[in-house]
C-alpha cells in the first residue's frame, strides 16, 4: 500500500472513532423527566421502605465501573435531604427487573416523589446538580 493512502485511511478511522466516542458520550448521564411516571412499591424492587419525600433508586450490576461513582452521589444527596432515600438494587442477578424497569445501561438512576411515582430517569452517571434540582422540587411539594 502507498504511504499517502495509508495515512489518510488511519485518519479517517481515527476520526470516526473518535466521533463515534463523542456521540456516545453525549447520550451517557443523560436526565429525562418522566411525564405520568409509574408508581413503584418498596416491594417491587426489593427493599423495605422508601424515602419519605424522594428516593433515588439506583440500578447497578457487580461489574459496572461507573456504579460505585453514582453511589456516593446518591448516598451524599441522601444523606444532605432529610426524607430522601437512596436504594441500590443489584440486577446481576434479576434479569426481570432489567426487562421490567427497562434498564439498558448501568447505572439507570429513578427518582421517584414521595408517593413512589416515577418522575426522573437518568441513563448512565447521573448528574449531581440535575439530581439535586429535582430532589428540592420534590421537597417543595411536600
Amino acid at each position: 500500500m502507498q504511504p499517502l493512502p495509508a495515512v489518510i485511511l488511519t485518519v479517517v478511522l481515527v476520526a470516526f472513532v473518535a466521533a463515534i466516542g463523542v456521540i456516545s458520550r453525549h447520550f451517557r448521564g443523560r436526565t429525562r423527566d418522566v411525564a405520568d411516571g409509574d408508581v413503584l412499591t418498596p416491594a417491587m424492587v426489593g427493599t423495605p421502605a422508601f424515602g419519605r419525600s424522594a428516593t433515588l433508586l439506583q440500578f447497578s450490576t457487580e461489574l459496572c465501573s461507573r456504579c460505585p461513582a453514582a453511589r456516593r452521589v446518591l448516598s451524599s444527596l441522601a444523606a444532605e435531604h432529610d426524607g430522601v432515600r437512596h436504594v441500590d438494587v443489584d440486577l446481576t442477578h434479576r434479569p426481570d427487573m432489567t426487562r421490567r424497569f427497562e434498564v439498558m445501561q448501568t447505572p439507570t438512576v429513578l427518582v421517584l416523589d414521595g408517593t413512589g411515582r416515577v418522575r426522573q430517569r437518568t441513563g448512565g452517571l447521573p448528574d449531581r446538580s440535575a439530581l439535586a434540582t429535582e430532589i428540592s422540587r420534590l421537597l417543595r411539594e411536600v
